[in-house]
């Protein structure tokens, strides 16, 4: 079992930063991807960011330039620096990690979503 938790949500004003992080446990013996995606209030899920290895990073239109994703391959965290935060980005925050991970017999593919975290920017 891989469970992923993500942390670092808030209330920020305008113009602001904010640094999520998703860390992901259990035996995981590979991280394959990890994605961040937000739903906003209208219910409205968007792919706000990917980095799968072997390429590089890819941002929705809406963030490039603003958002920064990375990962801590050594501590299975991923990250999503968020600056020049804008109203519109007012949603909740989902961790999205494929990868491989040991269940003490064998070696099986996982595909997990985070709980999800709160961003509200303010006006």
């Amino acid at each position: 079992q891989v469970q992923l938790v993500e942390s670092g949500g808030g209330l920020v004003q305008t113009g602001g930063s904010l640094k999520l992080s998703c860390a992901a446990s259990g035996s995981i013996s590979r991280i394959s991807r990890m994605d961040w995606y937000r739903q906003t209030p209208d219910n409205q899920r968007e792919l706000v960011a990917a980095m799968a290895n072997g390429d590089g990073a890819n941002y929705s239109d809406s963030v490039k330039g603003r958002f920064t994703i990375s990962r801590d391959n050594a501590k299975n965290t991923g990250y999503l620096q968020m600056n020049s935060l804008k109203p519109d980005d007012t949603a909740v925050y989902y961790c999205h990690a494929e990868g491989i991970y040991y269940d003490g017999s064998y070696y099986r593919p996982f595909n997990d979503w985070g709980q999800g975290t709160q961003v509200i920017v303010s006006s």
